[in-house]
């Protein structure tokens, strides 16, 4: 029997609660549920998480502040608003999707699914990368040993890998995003910058209506 997944479920409506651990536990899932935000950090300090679904709007805060309390761990929000606001702030957290309430089951695993393969590309070939001074280790998701955001960690894998070229961002869009959650260029230009806070202010060049390029040593 394969190992089952650990799942985080953050969800204040019961019968929705209860609903999708059930059928999630069927798919092989190891589902802890969390009704609210004060339990779901208690969660997260006890289990590590491959992927967690956490609902926006909870009786004491918000999935956002559970979201950053996670660290390598694929988010998908679930939500009953489709507040373009809502998604902009789960893009810069890091979420690998989006979804909207009511949804049908089906869609939902096919998500989970794909964005625990997104997750899987960083953690796959070169897990360690040295970047001038900077280690970065995209199994742990760390810079330095420091925690490296889901999304700033593929967004970084990817342009290591194709370090030396160009990478558009289009190919940014569509490698690091899922294309439901709607992302745009200025989502990767924000994200760009995070980078190179971290990095260095000249670690990453931008190539005039092109896209970007991590420097070579």
């Amino acid at each position: 029997m394969p190992k089952k997944i650990p799942l985080l479920l953050v969800e204040d409506e019961e019968n929705l609660g209860a609903t999708l651990k059930e059928l999630l536990e069927g798919e092989h899932y190891a589902v802890t549920w969390a009704k609210d935000k004060k339990n779901a950090l208690v969660d997260i300090k006890a289990i590590p998480f491959d992927i967690a679904l956490l609902d926006v709007n909870l009786p004491d805060g918000t999935g956002f502040q559970v979201a950053e309390s996670l660290q390598n761990t694929a988010m998908i929000f679930l939500t009953a608003m489709s507040d373009p606001e809502h998604r902009v702030r789960g893009l810069q957290l890091g979420a690998e999707d989006y979804i909207v309430k009511p949804f049908h089951f089906q869609e939902l695993t096919l998500r989970i699914k794909n964005a625990l393969k997104r997750k899987d590309y960083i953690q796959s070939t070169s897990p360690i990368a040295q970047i001038g001074s900077i280690k970065v280790d995209f199994t742990r998701f760390t810079l330095n040993d420091k925690p490296l955001a889901a999304k700033e960690a593929k967004l970084l894998k990817l342009l290591y890998d194709r370090r030396g070229k160009v990478v558009s961002r289009d190919e940014i869009l569509n490698h690091v995003w899922p294309r439901e959650t709607y992302p745009t260029a200025r989502t990767v230009d924000n994200f760009i910058s995070k980078l190179r806070k971290l990095l260095g202010p000249d670690s990453i060049k931008s190539i005039r209506s092109v896209g970007y390029q991590l420097r070579e040593e």
